[in-house]
């Protein structure tokens, strides 16, 4: 067999990035049939697929296999060139890491803030719910991923970050009005809900487990924000399980009232990550390690 293309890797890198063949080929500084035919030409070398066309574009499992190898290539150039060309015009590195969106509204950003100060790099998050976002890494579509996983996967190592306790929590006003006397699976039947999305089943889970109601016997909105989740608990809108070091102050105040204190869920977070790490890709690894253990229980 010939030898790997890596422009036609990066085609296939950028398509998966930007969900579209257009945006791709904008991205490139290509036409949009250079980029298909970059495409095609990989396909031709192994004849089999590397994309699944349809919504959401997504790699195959040879696909999956060469993006991995890919970034991983990428991150050996990002850690030689700079010492061996010194003198050479720099582009930014593009780092991937797959996150939850609790993790992301509380404490990533501050754990990789200074790499990204101090460093030549575009953060690429993607997010996904904790339980999912190891699909990302074993796609080769990131380097690293914040999982509720506790086996390491092959290729990659884990480390420990940290618990984090899920509070079921709503605003005053919500409490008195849906549940006057405590919480229960007839006032469940009521009072709307929230959720991340459609695959996120911690919700759905909770519910079943203490009041024995199914998905569908009660509203439920979905919301992908962490964010907007306390903001609509907040307003009265709903309630909802939010992590607690998300609304210390809220809890506090007086914002937002725990309506379940007898059921807690409490989720240990893991940073998976592939094993040779080097350079800038280390630095953000050891921050993330680092301020996770530090702020998490």
């Amino acid at each position: 067999m010939s030898n790997l293309d890596y422009k036609l890797l990066q085609a296939l890198s950028c398509v998966i990035k930007e969900q579209s063949f257009e945006r791709a080929a904008g991205v490139l500084c290509l036409t949009q049939s250079a980029v298909s035919q970059r495409i095609k030409q990989l396909e031709q070398q192994f004849a089999q697929p590397v994309l699944i066309r349809g919504q959401p574009i997504e790699a195959t499992d040879l696909g999956k296999q060469l993006l991995k190898h890919y970034y991983q290539v990428v991150q050996l150039e990002a850690d030689l060139l700079p010492s061996a060309m010194p003198h050479s015009p720099q582009t930014p590195l593009t780092l991937h890491i797959a996150t939850n969106a609790d993790s992301l509204a509380t404490w990533l950003i501050p754990a990789i803030a200074p790499v990204i100060k101090s460093h030549l790099i575009e953060i690429n998050l993607l997010i996904e719910g904790e339980d999912r976002t190891i699909n990302r890494l074993k796609d080769g579509q990131a380097f690293g991923a914040i999982s509720v996983q506790s086996t390491a996967i092959k290729g990659c190592q884990l480390a420990r970050l940290g618990n984090v306790d899920y509070l079921l929590v709503a605003s005053p006003e919500f409490s008195r009005h849906y549940f006057p006397n405590g919480i229960s699976a007839d006032s469940l039947r009521k009072a709307p809900g929230i959720a991340f999305d459609h695959k996120d089943n911690m919700h759905t889970r909770y519910i079943q487990q203490h009041f024995g109601l199914t998905q569908g016997e009660y509203p439920l909105h979905t919301v992908r924000s962490s964010d907007a989740f306390v903001t609509m608990a907040k307003h009265g809108a709903a309630y909802g399980l939010v992590p607690k070091t998300q609304i210390k102050p809220e809890l506090a105040s007086g914002e937002l009232v725990h309506i379940c204190k007898e059921h807690i869920i409490t989720e240990t977070l893991y940073w998976h990550h592939w094993i040779l790490l080097k350079g800038v890709y280390k630095d953000v690894s050891d921050a993330i390690v680092a301020h996770a253990q530090a702020v998490l229980d």
